[in-house]
């Protein structure tokens, strides 16, 4: 496969320089063991953001043919990750860290690159420079105003990287391409996991998949995925996500999840998905931002993910997919939206909890929930099929005309559609509880993704409704330095940004999104203040994997 190069070869030559012994005085080899001391000691600082966890299921539900379908899954997971590799930015450096100590190299594979993704994608080894905002997607050279100026068909395809000709003309090189020996090899694989598939839909999407990673052309694959409904075992596939391009927003990174399905959790879910139509009608706007309809084979499902690979494992873990993301599949057949309980366990017990107990205020500490962190993990993908996809003034496409700024914005609507679709549906007694769960449950969880940093889309979002929230008085601070939440005015402020956020989305108002963020998704001085709090702690950020055949016991 062609390596497409990012860093210049001067730093790499400059890190192993560095990392050669030298002939210095005791006085400068002194201060260099400081230094390397100090170094060392502030990756071993950042890698106490993550606990590890390991990423397992009961297996004994699976039958035979599934235990052998999953090695084969598995590599064909882990040439997604290498591609990720490829696309991020991070494999050209990482022979330059193959000698660090073992803590940098840990850092350096949990990043997938020299950039921390927990801290604005700062860089954690020396002069290494900030991460490109286009990743390697485009040339490191590139303006924006260069690549809008460029006549090529396909430059906004998700499945193009942007390279230079010869004379140094901007060119387009499709993926299929550009990484043709990577999936093949992989196409091969799901190939493979077909034959032992029993499950026809199973059999049909793998078959499908495979020709959509010699093509790019994954729309009919997307339809396949959609059509299985009672299948144990899953597989994510390919390039799917637009977050690591943070230029524009319009590259896919290639990643991997494989689940095995919840049946009976899946099942009791899936009423939720036919209740679409109806809250799309009650949204908190004006009719023409809720105008489209969502498509009505929508699905719920939850499922143990045994495996990540590629984008969704680096950094900040996901713990609820929705997907596809195609629009054109979304309005034909909806989406699925995946829970990974297993993972949304580990993050509430190890990591939610112990937020809440230093920043919630004692009297309604008792509101936090398992029951209510899935509910409302839930309903945030189920909110990604509400609202609108293409803009009502002609822009085209929400994603392409908010472009960098259209991820933030999506997952921020994802988030307080998922409150109001709880807060309808509660009222309609469709969901049991006490609203109050839902509702502190849902703000304790801003804590935790705030800590995710501006570099991630989730992160900017709960930024914005954290300053939001405390704007219009549903949260305040306690003097004992605890939060509390005013649950009466919390369904004003609910609408209210609701409605905010779908016009911003309607209009593609680049702009007016770009202003939003700059205003809000800052982390001001008290929260920061509340943020080391939980460092001080040993709190961690978010969880690292350890997984594979060995993990499940195969």
């Amino acid at each position: 496969m062609k390596t497409f190069k990012l860093i210049p070869a001067l730093f790499i030559a400059a890190f192993f320089v560095a990392c050669e012994p030298s002939s210095k005085s005791d006085t400068e080899s002194d201060n260099m063991a400081a230094d390397s001391t100090a170094e060392l000691s502030d990756i071993e600082r950042r890698l106490e953001k993550y606990v590890e966890v390991e990423l397992t299921t009961d297996i004994s539900q699976l039958e035979e043919h599934h235990k052998q379908m999953i090695p084969l899954l598995i590599e064909a997971a882990d040439i997604m990750d290498k591609l990720f590799w490829e696309v991020s930015g991070g494999s050209e450096i990482k022979a330059a860290v193959a000698d660090a100590d073992e803590a940098t190299k840990k850092f350096f594979e949990i990043n997938y690159g020299p950039w921390d993704r927990l801290a604005n994608n700062e860089p954690f080894i020396d002069g290494v420079g900030e991460k490109p905002a286009g990743a390697n997607f485009y040339p490191s050279d590139m303006s924006k105003e260069e690549f809008e100026n460029a006549d090529l068909a396909d430059k906004k395809s998700l499945y193009t990287l942007l390279r230079r000709g010869v004379t140094g003309e901007l060119m387009t090189i499709p993926y299929h391409e550009a990484f043709k020996e990577d999936v093949t090899k992989a196409a091969d694989l799901l190939l493979q996991a077909s034959e032992l598939a029993q499950n026809e839909a199973f059999k049909n999407y793998l078959k499908l998949r495979a020709e959509a990673l010699l093509t790019d052309e994954y729309y009919e694959s997307d339809l396949a995925w959609m059509d299985m409904v009672d299948n144990k075992m899953d597989i994510i596939i390919g390039p799917i996500e637009n977050y690591e391009d943070q230029l524009f927003g319009y590259k896919a990174a290639h990643e991997s999840y494989i689940l095995v399905k919840d049946m009976e959790w899946s099942k009791r879910l899936a009423k939720y998905a036919s209740m679409l139509p109806e809250l799309q009608k009650n949204l908190p706007v004006d009719q023409k931002y809720k105008s489209e309809k969502p498509g009505t084979d929508s699905q719920l499902a939850a499922f143990d993910v045994i495996y990540y690979a590629g984008d969704c494992n680096s950094g900040s873990k996901t713990i609820a997919v929705n997907l596809p993301n195609d629009e054109k599949v979304q309005l034909e057949k909806g989406t699925r939206r995946s829970q990974l309980k297993n993972a949304m366990r580990a993050k509430f017990d190890k990591i939610l909890l112990p937020i809440s107990k230093v920043l919630i205020d004692p009297s309604q500490r008792d509101y936090i929930t398992f029951d209510a962190f899935f509910a409302n993990t839930m309903f945030h993908e189920v909110a990604h099929g509400l609202g609108i996809k293409n803009t009502i003034n002609g822009k085209g496409t929400v994603r392409e005309s908010l472009q960098a700024h259209a991820s933030a914005l999506e997952e921020g609507k994802a988030d307080i559609l998922g409150l109001y679709m709880i807060t309808q549906l509660h009222a309609k007694g469709e969901i049991s509880g006490d609203l109050n769960e839902y509702y502190t449950t849902f703000m304790a969880s801003v804590f935790r993704s705030v800590r995710f940093g501006a570099s991630s889309a989730h992160g900017k979002a709960n930024m914005i409704r954290f300053n939001y929230f405390q704007e219009k008085g549903v949260i305040s601070k306690t003097e004992a330095g605890h939060y509390l939440i005013d649950f009466d005015k919390m369904e004003d402020a609910m609408n209210s940004l609701s409605a905010l956020i779908l016009e911003l989305q309607g209009n593609g108002d680049y702009e007016g999104v770009d202003k939003l963020v700059n205003e809000k998704a800052v982390i001001g001085e008290a929260l920061q203040a509340d943020l080391d709090r939980l460092s001080e702690e040993g709190i961690p950020v978010d969880v690292v994997f350890k997984q594979g055949v060995e993990v499940l016991g195969l």
